[in-house]
């Protein structure tokens, strides 16, 4: 069975989802046999960042709020992500465009390493303070979860996987996704947001079950 989930490098509720969503699967017996699939979303597809706004400059001008404001909002999303067992650091976040980031764990996927990709890309910008639309950082990144420099090479040579990215988006378009994360189990059943553990347990065993009687 397979689950496709549409997310943003650039969205901490999808770091956390992607958390609960593996933590759910290591505690279903079944989990192995359950295939992720991840595709891009993007927040904001215009946004750059060519002086490294900081984050709290950004949500203020984009929400309308106060940085005092966006400060509490942000030591919410903080406080639930370290109950997932991440420690994100709004303080050194760098808002950034995610494309180039989307177009890396396209070709990641070519090796196996989609998920390796996106979990390195996360820890990169919500943890390290990274700039991930940096040409250097993302083929740093690249390097450590294994793709090969030469593919590398290739990769920032030309456009390709371009195609995948705005496939993807589109997708998400004429599916009506308007936020993220989005799962959609055995292209039936949808979950938005970073739902709780027990939440995906029972959604993901209840499609598992229709899953497995459909494939006798």
């Amino acid at each position: 069975m397979q689950i496709a989930v549409w997310s943003d490098i650039a969205c901490p509720f999808c770091y956390i989802g992607k958390r609960h969503l593996e933590k759910a699967l290591s505690e279903l017996s079944f989990g192995p046999e359950i295939e992720v699939e991840y595709h891009a979303y993007m927040l904001n597809k215009d946004y750059q960042n060519p002086n490294e706004e900081d984050i709290f400059n950004y949500l203020s001008r984009e929400k309308q709020l106060s940085r005092e404001q966006v400060h509490q909002m942000t030591t919410q999303v903080k406080t639930y992500a370290a109950a997932a067992g991440l420690d994100i650091n709004f303080d050194i976040n760098i808002p950034a465009n995610t494309f180039q980031a989307h177009r890396l764990i396209a070709l990641a996927n070519q090796f196996s390493l989609q998920a390796s990709m996106k979990e390195r890309l996360f820890k990169a910008h919500f943890e390290e303070g990274l700039n991930i639309a940096k040409k250097d950082v993302l083929r740093s990144l690249a390097l450590e979860v294994g793709i090969t420099a030469e593919s590398l090479n290739e990769f920032f040579e030309d456009d390709r996987f371009k195609s995948e990215v705005t496939q993807d988006l589109y997708q998400a378009q004429l599916m009506g996704i308007s936020g993220v994360p989005f799962f959609l189990l055995n292209q039936k059943y949808a979950i938005s947001g970073a739902q709780p553990i027990e939440a995906f347990k029972q959604a993901i065993s209840a499609a598992y079950e229709e899953w497995q009687a459909e494939s006798r």
